[in-house]
């Protein structure tokens, strides 16, 4: 693909007229209908959203973010990564570290210290929470720390043309790898326990309804300001290069461009996409901890965008909602199942359903389409 034939590429829209509605529908339910419904409509009325529907749906919608993530460098540039599981946990953790630091002396050990760090006799913060008591700095933190760590990581393996299963074995190394370093007492993470008992975020109470519905809502308008972010990168000539080096980065490279900078900042979008995801977890779920770093984690991001379809965008957010409403109803059915569930899904979506379900509802409509 030359680059006047990129170029000569009609320019497509950022969304259809339907594509509108629907995101609107989308907003309105988010951010009115879900607080009226939680918030005003009493609890006995069939209509009223509980509190565990709204953090459930707030912890999925944070699951979706990261398989919208996902999808950039998977479904659109060919690049599978099976340890954005860090990414997620990084984010969280940033936020966590505010969240500690909030507490303030209502902890344990009513000390200015978090109570782990006064539990394993510590004297004084270390270097990296130095700036966990600024709200702004810890915003700027969620998106520089995973950045870099993707920027480094991701210049040396596309630099060195490592893809395909090779790439996808040593993301998986590299999370692993920093789960059993944060597993650890002396890095100043909590070690095995994590961090928990949040009480406040920007000096008001975290466990309130109206906070949990607060976090809710930015929790949807993020997912939905990150679909139309990944809608323009998509639909502009950056997104035709991107799926170009996805179907044959060869050619690509002899057409005159370098797939290294396409390549390395949507990877680095997306690292950073996940972080904000993780970020936006914490506080609804209330609790971080090294497992969230566990490779199986990673893979069930890539169950997610392949159940709802690669190279749609809408599809992996439909996946996430799927299989982790599943998951929440299997787990009280019948939770030593589950993984075996979960397996069992993955395989038949390879089998039997490549491009996902959405990917089938398009081909079906297509195929019902006169014109």
């Amino acid at each position: 693909m030359s680059e006047h034939h990129v170029n000569w590429l009609p320019r497509r829209t950022l969304l259809s007229g339907r594509g509108w509605t629907a995101w609107l529908v989308c907003l309105l339910c988010v951010c009115l209908l879900a607080p009226v419904l939680n918030l005003w409509v009493p609890a006995g009325s069939p209509l009223h959203m509980s509190d565990y529907a709204v953090a459930l749906m707030g912890k999925i919608m944070c699951y979706a973010i990261c398989a919208l993530a996902l999808d950039l460098i998977w479904g659109y540039t060919g690049i599978l990564s099976l340890g954005h599981g860090l990414f997620f946990a990084l984010g969280g953790y940033m936020m966590g570290m505010y969240l500690m630091r909030q507490i303030g002396r209502d902890g344990q050990y009513q000390s200015d210290l978090p109570d782990f760090m006064v539990f394993l006799d510590w004297k004084q913060l270390p270097w990296h929470w130095w700036f966990s008591d600024s709200f702004v700095a810890t915003l700027l933190l969620v998106v520089l720390v995973p950045g870099l760590l993707a920027g480094v990581f991701g210049y040396f393996a596309f630099r060195s043309r490592i893809k395909g299963v090779y790439f996808s074995i040593i993301t998986q190394a590299m999370t692993f790898a920093a789960m059993l370093l944060f597993f650890r007492n002396e890095t100043g993470f909590g070690g095995n326990n994590g961090f928990t008992d949040f009480k406040r975020i920007l000096g008001l109470p975290i466990a309130t309804p109206g906070m949990r519905m607060v976090l809710f809502v930015l929790t949807g308008v993020t997912l939905l300001g990150f679909f139309l972010l990944a809608r323009g990168l998509v639909n502009s000539k950056y997104g035709r290069v991107l799926q170009a080096i996805r179907d044959a980065e060869s050619r690509v490279m002899f057409s005159g461009y370098s797939p290294l900078p396409y390549k390395l900042s949507i990877w680095v979008i997306s690292a950073v996409m996940c972080a904000v995801a993780g970020a936006l977890y914490v506080p609804q779920v209330g609790i971080i901890n090294p497992g969230e770093m566990s490779p199986a984690n990673s893979i069930e991001m890539a169950v997610w965008a392949a159940v709802g379809g690669r190279a749609t965008l809408v599809g992996p957010i439909v996946g996430a909602f799927l299989v982790n409403g599943a998951k929440s109803w299997l787990t009280v059915v019948a939770p030593e199942f589950w993984l075996y569930c979960l397996g069992a899904l993955f395989i038949a979506v390879t089998l039997f359903l490549p491009q996902g379900v959405v990917g089938l509802l398009k081909s079906r409509q297509r195929k019902g389409d006169p014109s």
